[in-house]
């Protein structure tokens, strides 16, 4: 996963460059495919604050620039030893954002140098966690390589770091797969190999630890939750039932993301 870029207009990705025009660029193609309509990013309504008993000290996760997806591994392993999150991580939802392009732009990103913090990777990785109390929807987002904070509640971040639909139906639309954190834990693996250039030298740096292996020996299916595509989109009803069975989880568009979260159950506080 090589450096961001320094300024909007080349950003890169997190597993590769690619070229990637300039934000205003974006913007008039955004314009073209709204067929002129107001293509302001979808605004999400007010949430409320993190509860005051939630850690907030970034510092205190492991965190390896450009391993997202190990990063979350352990973070939510963490949540749940220090009590945070369900023992069993019940009310983690793991998500990989990605798309057929592997161009997804983000705000809000430390890597980036421009304006609002805006990147574009290959794929990233966050946190979910599902939180109610009676009846109100207090989600939190944890993204360790955010500058919004940490936790975020989940409008906020959705509303600031995804603004979804700001790209309408172009390449640069991103998809969510949401797997369920027990799931997550049990069955993801990456030997790191796609951090490995052809000479076999490390593009970044890797995590001081072994690599992550799934409990049925399994050595590496990153790939297997990055690729996506909007075929991969099912009937909303079925995949708030089918994210605690399918260990690669379900696949959700913009468009129906809150929803999504929205009707899933929470654990109370």
């Amino acid at each position: 996963m090589p450096s961001p870029a320094r300024n909007s207009a080349t950003p890169s990705y997190e597993g590769r460059h690619s070229s990637f025009p300039p934000l205003s660029s974006m913007d008039g193609g955004r314009r073209a495919a709204a067929g002129g309509a107001d293509s302001s990013p979808v605004a999400a309504p007010p949430h409320p604050a993190a509860p005051r008993n939630t850690p907030a000290d970034v510092s205190s996760f492991i965190h390896t620039p450009f391993y997202c997806e190990e990063n979350i591994y352990m973070l939510c392993k963490e949540l749940t030893r220090v009590g945070v999150a369900d023992p069993m991580g019940s009310d983690l939802y793991v998500v990989f954002i990605s798309n057929e392009e592997k161009k997804i732009p983000l705000w809000h990103q430390k890597a980036s140098n421009s304006d609002e913090g805006f990147i574009c990777w290959d794929y990233h990785v966050i946190c979910i966690q599902v939180k109610r109390n009676k009846g109100e929807i207090i989600d939190l987002v944890w993204d360790l390589d955010s500058d919004l904070p940490f936790p975020s509640p989940f409008n906020q971040y959705v509303s600031d770091a995804i603004r979804p639909l700001a790209f309408g139906d172009s390449i640069y639309r991103r998809l969510f797969r949401v797997v369920h954190a027990p799931l997550f834990l049990q069955s993801f693996a990456s030997d790191r190999s796609h951090m490995k250039n052809p000479a076999g030298n490390w593009i970044q740096l890797p995590p001081n630890y072994d690599p992550i292996m799934a409990a049925d020996g399994t050595a590496n299916n990153l790939n297997e939750y990055i690729a996506m595509s909007v075929e991969d989109v099912g009937n909303l009803e079925s995949m708030v039932n089918d994210v605690y069975s399918n260990k690669h989880g379900v696949v959700v568009n913009e468009s129906i993301l809150t929803r999504f979260f929205s009707q899933l159950p929470g654990l109370h506080p």
